[in-house]
């Protein structure tokens, strides 16, 4: 890969805090995390159950504001963009996959990954879907609705719509926490050489330590604290 493009900033948070109120009381979920994210490179988010994992996801992905803080995708302060121009960037640039797969249940496996290529005003969207398909191994399955597909089919779906549209980061939160340990092994060899062939930046939030020691650098979130180091 072009060393320039690895050195190239797709992600930045800046002392990133996050309260709410709850019956009068303030709840401190983060206190000032930070982090940066570079071309190519892969990020774990480990930490217990209500660490405040997902909050940060979202904050990072401009899902959910910080209360404190900045952070940057792709070299814009999503402080300063729109909900409509945050939207545009995510379409455009960034992929995700979820614990719970988040697959339109009216919609076949084919039309799911055609979905964001569709969005995006993209040509050839059902040739480039199905190629994707193909490459997580469910050419077979292109006309199946999810609630015909296994746990793992249906991330393996997941995985090729979230890659089809050749995001130059991807998201991934707890991928395989709704699969049994064999199917969420295969999954994340699949995440990891889909990312690895696409050069796509990815931050994985997981609760598994040894999955995170694939990334290429791991921080550890607790108390609402963000500690890290390269593994």
């Amino acid at each position: 890969m072009n060393r320039t493009l690895q050195s190239e900033t797709v992600l930045s948070a800046e002392s990133v805090a996050k309260q709410v109120i709850y019956h009068g009381q303030t709840l401190h979920i983060l206190s000032a995390a930070s982090l940066t994210v570079r071309t190519g490179e892969s990020v774990a988010i480990v930490g217990a159950s209500g660490s405040g994992k997902s909050t940060l996801l979202a904050i990072l992905a401009g899902l959910d504001t910080a209360s404190q803080g900045q952070v940057a995708l792709f070299g814009q302060p999503l402080a300063s963009l729109s909900e409509d121009d945050r939207a545009r960037l995510r379409r455009d640039k960034v992929g995700f996959v979820f614990q719970n797969f988040q697959l339109m249940p009216h919609l076949s496996a084919l039309e799911n990954v055609m979905l964001p290529l569709e969005l995006a005003g993209r040509r050839g969207a059902r040739d480039a879907a199905a190629a994707m398909l193909e490459r997580v191994g469910l050419a077979h399955r292109l006309d199946h609705y999810p609630r015909h597909l296994s746990g793992g089919e249906q991330q393996r779906v997941a995985l090729a719509r979230a890659f089809a549209p050749g995001p130059g980061l991807l998201f991934a939160d707890e991928p395989t926490g709704n699969l049994d340990p064999a199917t969420g092994r295969q999954v994340i060899d699949l995440l990891f050489g889909l990312n690895r062939e696409a050069g796509t930046a990815l931050v994985l939030v997981t609760h598994d330590s040894a999955l995170a020691g694939r990334c290429d650098a791991l921080y550890r979130l607790a108390d609402g604290m963000l500690a890290g180091a390269a593994t």
